[in-house]
């Protein structure tokens, strides 16, 4: 028996006198801890999915076997890849601890910071994500910890109890057998059938798409996104009938006598939280946004992303896709190119880095011919750093005021970087916390990050008004369109949200707007409404930001190109399309059950934008 132990634990190779047996069963144990604790990783990645809403969203994984089989089998198979490759079973398993770990921790901090998981096309903006992270303040808790320290634990097990070397021909087949498993459950893996049938979503939201991913584990919906990391068309789709559409339906051309200059601005993270009677404002944090108000026309933006993944809202509103797609590789149709064929000058600022969402290139992509960054205007101002509104707005104003001097009409479009989280907690940056609000039952962390944020958007709010005070005495004809991109983060898990009872739960329309909504306005100076015979004023629909330049133009008077015509049905009947699945009919109605002609035309959007995204109108 002695001589067993040994040989199980201590041996690469089991002594060549043991009986058939004896050989087997060494091998067996090797292979079945190496297997158990890659298993047992699976099972801590899967601990970490559901970040912090509730191990009662772990227990539901494990009530789906099929569930908890697509997450457990990628480490697994990996490992045991890795074992037949490399003949140690520690170091598989400390190979595959790398990057499952990696992944888990890496959703899980995403989804404290941002309530979004990781996916697959994250990938391609790893330093991006790095960078941000930066600006997150991680934190150690028990369940990371555990979860650690039993890593190590496994890695460490195997290498003491686990020494079982292969010859190469076993290796061979150890490598090579999990590996055509693997070959052959890709189809498995991307069968949005499956995906859907093996959703968990007793104790989560299925409109909210953070919750569609969390029902669905986490290494399972990873590899799912997989196939989503490039374009896809839609179910139906043809190129041919696509362009065929499209065919029917030519460019407007801008007349000379109706081109004004069209600015528009994505302030970072702005929305309007004085709706919300759960807070108790000390100011009127909103005065100059909502005197703005009075003399603009505005309504509700619907974005389909919080506190997060501000391209998003920025590409939709530039191409009228539904969608943002992370993947812009060359130059792709828009509405920028469009003016900029109508004699516009096409340029913008965001005062923050321009590798952030690779906006060097892909701005110009879109068609823009001049944008200014950190790296090529602001670090003269700031040394480097991102420029604030202080900085931000004076400097813009006087760019855009300069260039109306060439004497071609301008498009200027710019994003802000001001108001983005997170807002400290420990120190109010605006003043007092008493400056801002009550709500003295809210925790004194809490009461500080709402003081920060409502502190920038004040500030935001000043340096906007000297900007439109500049316009209002140009002669030049100006429209602005103002807008935010997504509600913002207050507090890891939307702790301020809870804390106040606003409801982000998605289960009401009311919540859908909570979560959702920002606002827009179109504002004109006197010049441009002499020119366009529009006053500017008056409450807009809610609009999907695929859809904001298509209220912007008709305001504008303007047919707009080709594509903005050809959905322009769908527009009117369908002013918001949410990737939840949701849509805002015309009645006033947010379904997903859309009559045979609402489908019909969101088909007719879904094929069109798609061809627009993958054909360039030069």
């Amino acid at each position: 028996m002695a001589r067993i132990f040994r040989c199980f634990l201590f041996q690469r190779r089991p002594a060549p006198d043991l009986r058939r047996g004896k050989r087997a069963g060494f091998w067996i144990w090797n292979w079945a801890l190496l297997l158990a604790a890659a298993l047992g990783l699976g099972l801590l990645s899967l601990s970490l999915a559901p970040g912090n809403y509730g191990w009662v969203i772990f227990f539901d994984y494990c009530a789906s076997p099929v569930l908890l089989c697509l997450n457990l089998l990628p480490p697994m198979l990996l490992a045991a890849a890795l074992y037949g490759i490399l003949g140690r079973p520690w170091l598989a398993q400390l190979l595959t601890a790398i990057p499952v770990m990696a992944l888990s921790l890496g959703n899980y901090y995403k989804l404290a910071f941002r309530d979004d998981p990781v996916v697959a096309t994250d990938l391609l903006i790893l330093g991006e994500a790095g960078q941000m992270a930066g600006r997150y303040q991680l934190f150690l808790n028990k369940r990371i910890a555990a979860v650690l320290i039993l890593c190590a634990l496994s890695v460490a097990a195997l290498f003491l109890l686990a020494r079982g070397l292969p010859r190469w021909r076993g290796r061979l087949a150890g490598a090579l057998i999990p590996l055509a498993i693997a070959g052959a459950l890709i189809p498995t893996y991307a069968d949005d059938q499956l995906y859907s049938d093996t959703a968990q979503l007793e104790h989560l939201n299925q409109w909210v798409a953070t919750h569609q991913y969390l029902s669905h584990g986490l290494l399972y919906p990873f590899l799912h996104s997989v196939k989503d990391a490039l374009p896809t068309p839609p179910e139906g789709y043809s190129a041919q009938d696509a362009a065929g559409l499209l065919s029917q339906y030519e460019d407007g051309d801008i007349p000379e006598e109706r081109k004004v200059n069209l600015v528009g601005i994505m302030l970072e993270a702005f929305a309007d939280f004085s709706v919300f009677d759960q807070i108790e404002f000390q100011q009127d944090v909103y005065a100059d946004f909502h005197a703005l108000q009075a003399e603009s026309y505005s309504g509700n933006l619907i974005t389909n992303i919080f506190a997060g993944g501000t391209v998003n809202t920025e590409r939709a509103f530039l191409t009228g896709f539904s969608s943002e797609d992370p993947n812009f590789r060359t130059d792709t149709s828009s509405y920028v190119w469009y003016l900029r064929r109508q004699g516009y000058q096409t340029s913008g600022d965001h005062p923050s880095n321009q590798w952030f969402y690779n906006r060097s290139n892909i701005n110009s992509y879109l068609g823009f011919e001049q944008y200014r960054f950190v790296e090529n205007y602001y670090t003269q101002f700031t040394g480097g750093d991102v420029a604030y509104d202080a900085i931000f707005f004076p400097q813009l104003t006087d760019s855009i005021v300069e260039q109306l001097k060439s004497g071609d009409p301008l498009f200027s479009f710019s994003v802000s970087y001001q108001g983005h989280g997170p807002y400290g907690a420990d120190t109010c940056w605006y003043g007092e916390v008493d400056d801002f609000v009550g709500n003295y039952e809210l925790d004194q962390a809490s009461r500080t990050i709402l003081s920060n944020y409502f502190g920038s958007q004040m500030d935001t709010q000043s340096y906007l008004m000297e900007m439109v005070d500049t316009f209002r005495e140009l002669d030049e004809p100006i429209v602005l369109v103002i807008f935010g991109d997504h509600k913002p983060w207050l507090g890891n898990n939307g702790s301020v949200y809870s804390a106040l009872g606003i409801d982000l739960s998605l289960s009401s329309e009311e919540s859908f707007y909570n979560y959702w909504s920002t606002p827009y306005l179109i504002w004109a100076n006197d010049a441009a409404k002499e020119v366009l015979g529009n006053d500017f004023v008056g409450e807009g629909p809610d609009v999907s930001p695929c859809f904001l330049m298509n209220l912007v133009f008709d305001q504008c008077g303007w047919a707009g190109d080709a594509y903005m015509q050809a959905v322009y049905d769908c527009w009117q009947a369908l002013p918001v399309i949410h990737t939840s699945g949701l849509c805002l009919t015309d009645d006033g109605a947010l379904t997903s059950a859309l009559s045979q002609e609402d489908q019909a035309l969101y088909r007719r959007f879904a094929y069109l934008s798609y061809y627009r995204s993958t054909h360039f109108d030069d």
